[in-house]
This record gives structure tokens, C-alpha cells and sequence, in this order.
């Protein structure tokens, strides 16, 4: 038995009543005219937290804690020696600083600016000197091994690894992964750091990669499944648990089989979202009563042999509405 049957949702489309209205700017839907608020004048605050670490003879990664701002900060500016290099988002607060001359000293300031604009006073200077260069270097190191963690408070976790070696010189940097995109950086003489402004009640897939001063990284350790707790008001997680994919072949086609535990919502669950490299792919119906116990099914996938998924799903609970996503696993296809 190959598992539910496949549902494709319908998608519609809602007209909001404010874009029927696109010359009220001063009258809300359906309501008599709002006073404009007043312009924004204050600064945020700057950002604290700042660190600078040589990457390799041309790079050096930044990072900083989260600035805060009365009506919230929209993004970051990186300046390297008073000059604007790079510009990032609010969601992010850590940068790749590239293009730099070999055994340099630099000196960093991170500022934040919100919606209008304001920018923050520059933050506490870092140093760090970009590393001298090195013979061309193609072999990666090996990879860390061990990964374990524990949660800390809320919203931040502390990991642990067993050091990675390198053939062609030394480890300049760990990289930590959240499913696929690398979220934080410790130096290559440490294996033990703590991963902060995560979500509260959210399960966390991590992985570690080791790299060197030409830019080589590692292939993974281990994955590492971490559930925050939940915050103020939030129940228990009610996401699947025990997700394991594994790629195969079935009849000359390629598959991915999915095996899950079905989350505890007080309810029968009968149908799922399975979601494809953080797209939603297809639903999974159950016609009849869910089986109890580990859940099996098979989806063929149609790409290329070597195709490269990260697979996750959340159920829909027996109140209709969407719980919370699994940990993502990432698998291959086969050859």
C-alpha cells in the first residue's frame, strides 16, 4: 500500500475592499477618515553583539544581535573602514564581507535603518586581518562528527561537535545550518557555541560544516532535531515527529519514501501538506481512519537522478487548521 491519495489544492483569489479604493488614502474600507500618524524621527537603536572573523585571505564574516527600533528596524548596513559594503535585511544579522586584500587589518561598524529611513549610531568597532594567501587548495576538510545540543531558554540553543582536520592547513571556521541555509558561524578553534534569536514552540534541524582558509567546506555532520519550547499561550509542538526520506527507485521510476509518527492534536489527522525545498508540493488524503502508529508513503519525483530535496510536513488539525511543519530532511535521488 503506497500511502493516502494525492490532492492538489484550489487556489482563490480575495479582492480586498482597499484596492476597490485606491484614491482614499485618507478613508479606511468602509470607515470615515484616520488622522495621518505622525513622520518618524527616531533612530534605532545601534546594533550590539558585534564580531569579525577572518573567512580566508579575501573574506571576513560579521555578525551582530538585533538592533530594536519604536516601530521596528527593516534592514542593516556593514561598513568596512567608514565604508558602506554590504546591505541585509532585518532577518538577518550576519554577512559574508568578500573582495578583501590578503593580510589586511579592516575594521567593522554595523548601523540599522527602519521603514523611514532613520539609521542608527554606528556600532562598537570590531577588528579581524583577512588571512595571508594561500597555495591554490581544493580539498575540503573532513566533516565535524558528534553534533549534540541542548535548548536554552526560549529561543536559543548551545551545540556541540567533534573537531574536523584538514589535509592542506588548519580549520578556519564552523558553519551552523538550519536545513539548508547557514545561519551561524563559530571560529575554527572552537566546537561549542550558542545559536540565539530563534522562535519559541519551532523545531529546529541543524547541521555543522567545517571550513578552511580557501573558501572549502566540509560535507555535513550528523543532523540535530531541537524543538524550542513554546512561548506564552501556545500549546504543545503538533508537528510530525520521526521524519525519516529515504531515495530510492520503484518500476524504473525515482521515489522518495516518507516514514513519520503522527503528531498527538486530540483528533484524527486524515490529511497532510508535503512541502518540497520550502515549496508546498501536494496534499496527502487519508480516505479512511489514519493508520495508527508510523506513517508510510511514496512519492515519485520526476527531476533529474542527483536532484538534491528538502522535504517537510505539517498536518491539518481537527480543528481545520494548519499545525505545525516537521523537521526538514534532506535527501538525494538516486543515480
Amino acid at each position: 500500500m503506497r500511502g493516502p491519495a494525492v490532492q492538489r489544492p484550489t487556489v482563490r483569489t480575495v479582492l480586498a475592499c482597499a484596492l476597490l479604493l485606491p484614491l482614499l488614502a485618507t478613508t479606511a474600507c468602509g470607515g470615515g477618515a484616520k488622522a495621518q500618524p505622525p513622520p518618524d524621527t527616531t533612530r534605532p537603536a545601534a546594533p550590539a553583539g558585534v564580531t569579525a572573523q577572518s573567512g580566508s585571505a579575501t573574506s571576513v564574516h560579521v555578525m551582530w544581535s538585533p538592533a530594536t527600533d519604536d516601530r521596528g528596524v527593516t534592514g542593516y548596513e556593514v561598513y568596512a573602514k567608514g565604508r558602506k559594503v554590504r546591505t541585509v535585511a532585518a532577518t538577518t544579522t550576519m554577512v559574508d564581507v568578500e573582495h578583501l586584500a590578503p593580510s589586511r587589518t579592516y575594521d567593522f561598524t554595523v548601523r540599522a535603518k527602519d521603514a523611514a529611513g532613520n539609521l542608527s549610531d554606528p556600532s562598537a568597532v570590531v577588528t579581524a586581518k583577512t588571512r595571508a594567501s594561500a597555495p591554490d587548495d581544493r580539498t575540503p576538510p573532513t566533516a565535524p562528527t558528534g553534533l549534540r545540543g541542548t535548548v536554552t531558554g526560549g529561543t536559543a540553543v548551545t551545540l556541540s561537535w567533534g573537531a574536523a582536520t584538514d589535509a592542506g592547513g588548519a580549520v578556519t571556521a564552523y558553519d551552523v545550518y538550519q536545513e539548508d541555509s547557514r545561519i551561524h558561524s563559530a571560529p575554527g578553534t572552537e566546537t561549542t557555541t550558542r545559536v540565539d534569536g530563534l522562535r519559541p514552540g519551532t523545531v529546529y534541524t541543524f547541521t555543522v560544516r567545517a571550513r578552511d582558509a580557501a573558501e572549502n567546506s566540509s560535507p555535513d555532520s550528523n543532523s540535530l532535531d531541537l524543538t524550542t519550547p513554546s512561548g506564552a499561550g501556545r500549546g504543545p509542538s503538533t508537528a510530525p515527529t520521526g521524519l525519516t526520506v529515504t531515495a530510492g527507485t520503484e518500476g524504473g521510476a525515482r521515489t522518495l519514501v516518507l516514514r513519520w509518527t503522527q503528531p498527538r492534536t486530540g483528533g484524527e489527522v486524515k490529511e497532510y501538506q508535503l512541502h518540497l525545498n520550502g515549496e508546498f508540493a501536494t496534499t496527502l488524503v487519508w480516505g479512511a481512519p489514519p493508520p495508527p502508529g508510523p506513517v508510510t508513503y511514496t512519492l515519485t519525483v520526476a527531476e533529474p537522478p542527483g536532484t538534491r530535496y528538502r522535504v517537510a510536513l505539517r498536518a491539518k488539525l481537527p480543528d481545520g487548521k494548519w499545525g505545525d511543519f516537521s523537521a526538514v530532511r534532506t535527501v538525494t535521488t538516486t543515480r
